[in-house]
């Protein structure tokens, strides 16, 4: 029985351990926050916005990704992503984004079947 007092003077004293640790961590994770604090990476809103992304087959798709000044198109597969078209044409620029209305965007068939039949028109003047 002598060993009971020592075996609750020991927890104790795990427990004191711990709460001190367990204290110290979160004053670090505190601390680290509010010195590393995130600045502000995207002053005007969202430099890159997804337009739209079709499902191609097995982790295959390809995405329309706008960025200032240019919308990209994109073929994602599960090891890598290639650069298929950069769209830099304000007119066409204009008639992917829509009519001002940037809440609802068009299919990603409708905007490819818009500029494929951009490009078709504009290969038969030659």
């Amino acid at each position: 029985m002598n060993y009971q007092p020592d075996l609750i003077s020991t927890a104790l004293k795990m427990l004191g351990i711990l709460v001190i640790l367990l204290g110290g961590l979160l004053i670090t994770l505190y601390l680290s926050k509010r010195v590393f604090k995130r600045r502000d990476v995207e002053p005007r809103g969202k430099m890159i916005k997804v337009l739209a992304s079709k499902y191609l087959g097995v982790k295959k798709s390809i995405s329309l990704v706008e960025i200032p000044g240019a919308v990209l198109v994109l073929g994602i597969t599960s090891d890598r992503i290639v650069l298929l078209s950069k769209i830099e044409n304000a007119e066409i620029l204009d008639e992917i984004r829509g009519p001002g209305d940037e809440g609802a965007l068009p299919s990603f068939s409708d905007q490819l079947r818009r500029l494929s039949s951009r490009y078709r028109r504009g290969g038969n003047k030659q």
